[in-house]
């Protein structure tokens, strides 16, 4: 591999390597957008290259295969082939075999020491399904691959269900831990209008329930909406990269010929879109021909352009779509300030912002857990508008403290636009109090000294008590089993802890 990985891949491959030592088959690693999945898989086949080891390193959407294949060869990989209809690159006897789940499901599969799942958020039946009996099939459970490693790789893995089938999740890092360490680049929220979906029907998806896009599309696909959404683009945006999130194609269509009526160069792409098409349409993108590009749900994944807007004109309550959606701004380039998003879906106030969606483990579709407590949403601030942390009493734009009770819901000025103030940015001079998710990781890496250490048991919990003012409640220490890394935040509070012990003890052993 030609590259050194940052710190933070190697800690990923590091978890890893550990949890396939402690006898994990099934491992899903959560990484945000802009973290490096891919040079971390590239990280994995290369040592499984130097073992003389077989690689099949699949992928959900055939945009992916070539994009893929390129990072490998940018790393110095170039025993591959791929495994896609009838792809130029077919060669089943390289080691290393790239394959669309699409092409796959309809072959033999090759034998392979190792599988790496790309985006792995996405689940198909041809992976495993069970049958009103209980009985479970498929891939992840046959009899031939039960104790070969299935690596997922995901910033979202929260498909409900998929804690039947991974039996550990490792969590790289969060998208917060990346801004602030300059891998991922701010960003800054606005909601400059508010559809009415109060009649909007829902249905199920991977994570849960979303909106029904037919439905969907006659409340956005307006003139006033559409209008409303070029205008502020041309008034706060302009000049700006822009991918636009649409609801269908005909509503990404009335975006882009909007766009265009008024000046703007705009492209269009959906899933039908051909593949050289689409490339051309990146390299415009990338040259600044064409300014913003409308699109149907295709650009979700797999994205690494210079964007510096989003406009959100598809409204969702899948926090999958959402985070992918948002993901996609989020990547850093030279001059880049932070990712300015444009909320015409209200998605935010539904939501909350993506540094505030924590999962601490797989779904396993049967019972709530831990993970399934909503963050805090913005609140407005009823003098300016402007969309304040949770918590925060007097505006941090106009000073308003309100009187009594807080104002709550939403108010639209035309032509206004509301700011969303993320809520666990660091403010400067504030001690901000630990949200449950960042408890619960300190106390799993309490855990993690307590297992590696042999401490007696309950240690884990009596630290935690130390650094918090209290007891863990009980449904941590049910569901929080796993063991964390510890960080070197961790690490250092625990040696200050055993300092100031062995000073205690050495003062009592002075004075009896």
């Amino acid at each position: 591999m030609n590259r050194v990985l940052f710190p933070h891949q190697q800690d990923a491959l590091q978890k890893l390597r550990e949890a396939l030592l402690c006898g994990s088959r099934r491992i899903m690693m959560q990484a945000p957008t802009g973290f490096g999945k891919t040079i971390l898989g590239c990280a994995i086949v290369s040592g499984a290259l130097a073992k003389g080891k077989r690689v099949l390193f699949c992928v959900p959407a055939i945009e992916l295969i070539d994009q893929t294949v390129k990072r490998f060869a940018e790393e110095g990989i170039y025993d591959v082939g791929v495994i896609q209809a009838t792809h130029e690159m077919t060669d089943w006897n390289q080691p290393i075999q790239v394959a669309s789940i699409a092409t796959l499901m309809r072959r033999n599969i090759p034998k392979a020491d190792i599988v790496i799942i790309d985006e792995a958020h996405r689940w198909f039946k041809f992976y495993g399904k069970t049958d009103e009996g209980g009985i479970r099939t498929g891939w992840f459970v046959h009899e031939d691959w039960v104790n070969i490693p299935f690596i997922g790789l995901s910033a979202t893995p929260w498909t409900k269900g998929l804690g039947n089938w991974y039996d550990s999740l490792i969590i790289a890092s969060t998208v917060r831990e990346l801004i602030d360490a300059g891998f991922l680049s701010d960003f800054r929220v606005f909601a400059p209008s508010h559809p009415d979906l109060s009649n909007v029907r829902t249905k199920r998806v991977e994570d849960g329930v979303d909106y029904r896009e037919g439905d969907l599309s006659k409340v956005m696909n307006t003139k006033v909406l559409v209008a409303d959404v070029v205008q502020t683009w041309k008034a706060h945006a302009k000049g700006r990269p822009t991918l636009c999130f649409a609801v269908d194609r005909a509503h990404a269509r009335s975006l882009q010929e909007y766009f265009e009526a008024e000046g703007v160069k705009a492209g269009y792409v959906d899933a039908y879109t051909p593949k050289e098409e689409r490339r051309e349409l990146a390299q415009q993108f990338a040259n600044g021909d064409v300014e913003v590009i409308c699109n149907v749900g295709v650009l979700t994944t797999g994205v690494d352009w210079d964007v510096r807007c989003i406009i959100l004109a598809r409204p969702t309550k899948s926090e999958i779509l959402f985070v992918q959606m948002i993901g996609r701004g989020l990547r850093t380039a030279p001059g880049k300030d932070a990712c300015l998003i444009l909320d015409h879906s209200d998605s935010h106030l539904r939501l909350g912002f993506v540094t505030d969606i924590h999962h601490e483990e797989l779904n396993d579709g049967t019972k709530g857990s831990v993970q399934d407590i909503p963050p805090p949403l913005p609140k407005e601030c009823p003098k300016c508008h402007f969309l304040k942390s949770p918590g925060t009493v007097i505006c941090p734009n106009c000073g308003h403290k309100p009187e009594g009770q807080k104002a709550s819901g939403t108010v639209h000025v035309d032509g206004e636009l509301v700011e969303f103030e993320a809520r666990d940015k660091p403010k400067a001079g504030k001690n901000i109090e630990p949200t449950i998710n960042e408890k619960m990781k300190w106390y799993q890496q309490f855990l993690w000294f307590e297992k590696e250490k042999k401490y007696k048991e309950g240690w884990a919990s009596r630290q935690y008590r130390n650094k918090f003012g209290a007891w863990p409640e009980n449904r941590l220490v049910e569901n929080l089993k796993t063991p964390l890394t510890p960080s070197p935040e961790v690490c250092n509070y625990v040696k200050s802890r055993q300092i100031a012990w062995a000073a205690v003890q050495k003062k009592l052993k002075r004075y009896g």
